[in-house]
């Protein structure tokens, strides 16, 4: 049985869901619009059905209970979705924040015609439109504390949140990178492939750095190896990194420890162990496994002997404990 790519994600993420939440769908009116969910604390009653394509059970257009409420922004990996860290978008609503999870146009899991070239330039972008449609725009802005702003970027998404905060790649390091170490999953792909180095690195440069986000955390940074001091050298705010020790697609060494070792203000830094790249994406249900077993064995399967649902517990406390801390909330 063949079902269409947006059922298939659907049915990835499992509940886990024990507060009540309120929920929306939005589209950001853009030149190329923006699909995008938004998560709440609301005091609406929840329906005792699962009524979301997130398997959680949520309050559907309810109004927003709460003001001054921080906003995380949600940066989902290369062809992800909305859904992909739902998980910790509604750990984080229930703990008071208002969470944005934007499907990158071009770069999802409907729609993946932007080309390298054009995405690392548009998923920063999309970050800067995101946090304007919310403070200008988002019928409930006045819910919002527009000088609490944090950003959770995972895999293409850790790239996206780093440039938004002000990082500025080196693209002629990253293509000398490629050409040392040909066995990087991104140079074996040939991800870089076609660039042109300084006009690509001016264009992300003219979108690099929204002074509104005051706070970061990624999960498994793609393309890390591209940013030295200097290139970090704005991020001043404070960065909560996450690594697989196993990801053989982002891998630790040359990505998440180039960044810990050069980001100016990180705060805390995880290598988790026995966790692969899919690791920090929401856990899949069952069902996946019998509808797609090729989807199931790249996104689902992990290492032995780690469980990904405790992992979770784990690093979606400790996402509202950073944010907590560094938000002051």
């Amino acid at each position: 049985m063949k079902l269409h790519l947006s059922l298939l994600l659907a049915i990835i993420v499992w509940p886990l869901q024990t507060l009540a939440v309120g929920f929306e769908r939005v589209s950001i009116n853009a030149p190329t619009p923006i699909q995008m969910g938004i998560w709440y604390p609301s005091d609406a009653p929840v329906p005792k059905a699962i009524n979301s394509p997130f398997r959680q059970t949520l309050a559907l257009n309810a109004k927003v209970s709460g003001d001054y409420l921080p906003l995380v922004i949600l940066s989902h990996g290369y062809g992800g979705w909305m859904g992909g860290h739902a998980d910790a978008a509604l750990e984080l609503a229930e703990a008071g924040y208002i969470v944005a999870a934007p499907e990158h146009p071009g770069n999802n899991s409907e729609d993946e015609s932007a080309s390298t070239a054009e995405w690392l330039v548009s998923r920063p972008a999309d970050i800067s439109k995101v946090i304007d449609f919310m403070l200008q725009d988002w019928p409930a802005s006045e819910h919002i504390a527009a000088d609490r702003i944090g950003v959770y970027g995972f895999s293409a998404g850790g790239y996206t949140a780093l440039v938004a905060a002000g990082a500025v790649p080196d693209f002629q390091r990253a293509l000398q990178h490629c050409e040392n170490n040909p066995q990087e999953f991104t140079c074996e792909i040939g991800m870089l492939e076609g660039i042109d180095p300084d006009a690509l690195g001016k264009e992300v440069q003219a979108v690099a750095g929204d002074g509104r986000i005051k706070a970061i955390s990624i999960a498994a940074p793609g393309l890390s190896y591209m940013f030295d001091e200097s290139a970090l050298a704005a991020v001043n705010m404070p960065v909560q990194l996450w690594s697989g020790a196993v990801d053989v697609r982002v891998p630790h060494a040359s990505n998440g420890a180039n960044l810990a070792a050069h980001l100016p203000n990180i705060v805390e830094t995880h290598v988790v162990e026995k966790a692969g790249h899919f690791a920090f994406m929401a856990e899949c249900n069952p069902k996946l496994k019998e509808h797609n077993p090729r989807i199931w064995n790249m996104v689902c399967v992990d290492a032995e002997g780690f469980d990904r649902g405790d992992f979770h517990e784990q690093l979606n406390s400790a996402l509202v404990n950073f944010f907590d801390k560094v938000l002051q909330l």
